[in-house]
């Protein structure tokens, strides 16, 4: 799964880098610990252009009777995400890209568990595969929220847990952007794990443990 994850990396350089055509109306500031529920940049495109704005992370499906589904759908799995109802439809006209600089996760070591920080060699930002939708209740509160895509373990993965977040390569970003590919098999063939020699896993203090600490000490290597 993908429970926790990063962005700090300055906004000059986000905007850039996903080609952001609001950057003027982004409220942006660097997160060291960021948790389900909360909101987080995502980009969208618009048919013409790609935006950027903040989704809730833990989807609430349009058709929910209740808003508090979504925490428990805050990953979907890409083996089954054309299968299941609430990801089918997403699947073919609301993706979006959900940006992070690196992601958390927990190995076990002998009964406990160990926080890693897994990050791009070259420190870079970089897009996660997501899914949005918007929820409005009977009295007009409305909610639009997104999932993380999971997928199985790379190699550099595989020795810290048995899913990871599907990251997509630059050349798929826009394909997985573009409202006019609907072919399902297509944009399954997108949400494969991430090339191992371009990342990097080190350990992190149990200060991460927490999504109260929200600090640079998060980051730091133990």
């Amino acid at each position: 799964m993908c429970g926790r994850f990063t962005l700090f990396t300055d906004l000059d350089v986000l905007i850039d880098q996903f080609n952001l055509f609001n950057s003027g109306e982004i409220q942006y500031q660097p997160r060291y610990n960021i948790a389900p529920s909360q909101p987080i940049l995502s980009v969208i495109n618009d048919g013409k252009n790609n935006r950027a704005g903040f989704l809730r992370w833990g989807l609430v499906p349009s058709f929910a009777k209740d808003k508090s589904i979504g925490y428990k759908m805050i990953n979907a799995r890409a083996e089954t995400i054309d299968e299941k109802p609430t990801f089918k439809r997403l699947l073919a006209r609301r993706r979006c890209l959900i940006i992070a600089d690196s992601f958390y996760e927990w190995r076990r070591d002998e009964g406990k568990k160990t926080p890693m920080r897994i990050h791009m060699l070259n420190n870079d930002p970089f897009a996660l595969a997501g899914l949005w939708d918007r929820w409005e209740s009977p009295d007009g509160e409305e909610i639009t929220s997104c999932t993380i895509i999971t997928t199985k373990p790379n190699d550099l993965m595989k020795d810290i847990h048995d899913r990871m977040p599907v990251i997509l390569s630059k050349e798929d970003e826009g394909m997985w952007l573009d409202r006019s590919v609907n072919d399902k098999q297509v944009l399954k063939q997108l949400l494969v794990p991430y090339d191992a020699e371009k990342m990097e896993a080190y350990e992190v203090s149990n200060v991460v443990n927490s999504p109260r600490n929200e600090m640079k000490e998060c980051i730091r290597e133990v």
